[in-house]
């Protein structure tokens, strides 16, 4: 087969390589719906619809943090939990990018050596590319392979730099924020946005000298929650804060066992359905949305009307409203 499919028989081919669990099949496709080529997003679409048509469904669990905080070393911890239960777990990392280059900075399958040798589990790191929360522009598709190829549980994480980490939570079935021992002035910087978002709050490095630490914050962060108003799609206790240790590996079952319940709360109260809808809704707008700047970028006509608008911007002749309203005028 050739590097990327070209026909309909090959995208059927790569699809039961994909339904059968094949490594490099699942690794293939990944890197096609990645592709910004033309041609290859067609094959791509054609590749997720085939896919999404067998129902397979993975808990879906975004995870996010500040660097510095352990979150690859919780990942790895974590995932070898899951996998020595028998789960199967794939690990779509987001990788820091250049704003210049685009190229990604960091390795995950290098910061997770022990989780990529087991073969209960896939990692798959992808550059960012800028994208608003470093999650990466495809990796709504990349979760659909995942589950296509059988894994029980995709963990998404994102890179963790003070941007909306919303875009995670819209595909994702659980947020779950994962924090450092800290103070309380360390408290009153945490976002309340976030905070809100989250359905689960990890501190971290709960060993050694900082598990003292780690208990008061633990604390902290649940009294905090509890002055949030209560969400819907919530069981009494929750959200609710845990202290974890991914080295020591304290904490890791009953983070288990928290997810769990919140997701079979969901399931049977009908939250689980109803957020998934609203998901595939709120997707569909961004790829239109996507979509329509793609044709802006690629037709070189606009691209230059694009471009003379946005002088007449910078130099102060029309207002930014006014001129994108000229531009779409033309285009609608």
């Amino acid at each position: 087969m050739t590097e990327n499919p070209q026909t309909t028989d090959e995208i059927t081919d790569l699809a039961d390589r994909i339904r059968a669990g094949e490594r490099r099949g699942l690794a293939r496709g990944i890197t096609l719906v990645e592709s910004t080529r033309a041609d290859h997003r067609a094959q791509a679409h054609a590749l997720v619809d085939l896919l999404a048509r067998d129902g397979k469904q993975a808990l879906r669990i975004g995870l996010s943090g500040t660097p510095g905080v352990g979150k690859s070393t919780f990942i790895e911890a974590f995932g070898l939990h899951l996998t020595a239960q028998g789960l199967r777990v794939a690990v779509l990392a987001v990788d820091p990018s250049s704003t210049r280059s685009g190229g990604s900075i960091l390795g995950d399958k290098t910061r997770m050596e022990r989780l990529s040798r087991d073969p209960g589990a896939f990692i798959r790191p992808s550059p960012s590319q800028t994208q608003l929360g470093g999650v990466a522009r495809r990796s709504r598709e990349a979760i659909v392979l995942c589950e296509a190829a059988g894994f029980d549980v995709v963990l998404i994480e994102t890179v963790g730099v003070g941007q909306s980490e919303t875009m995670v939570a819209e595909m994702a079935d659980l947020f779950v924020l994962l924090l450092a021992p800290a103070g309380g002035d360390e408290l009153q910087g945490v976002k309340r946005g976030i905070m809100e978002i989250a359905d689960l709050i990890l501190i971290n490095k709960a060993d050694g000298d900082l598990k003292a630490a780690a208990t008061r914050t633990e604390a902290d962060y649940a009294g905090a929650l509890h002055l949030l108003r209560k969400r819907p799609q919530d069981p009494e206790g929750f959200p609710k804060a845990r202290a974890v240790s991914a080295l020591s590996g304290t904490g890791l079952s009953e983070a288990w066992d928290d997810m769990q319940t919140l997701t079979h709360w969901r399931k049977d109260h009908g939250h689980w359905d109803a957020t998934r809808t609203a998901q595939s809704g709120h997707w569909f707008q961004e790829a239109v949305r996507q979509g329509m700047l793609d044709h802006l970028r690629s037709d070189a006509g606009l691209r230059d009307q694009m471009a003379a608008s946005a002088r007449a911007v910078e130099a102060g002749e029309t207002s930014p409203d006014a001129a994108a309203a000229a531009l779409l005028s033309k285009l609608f």
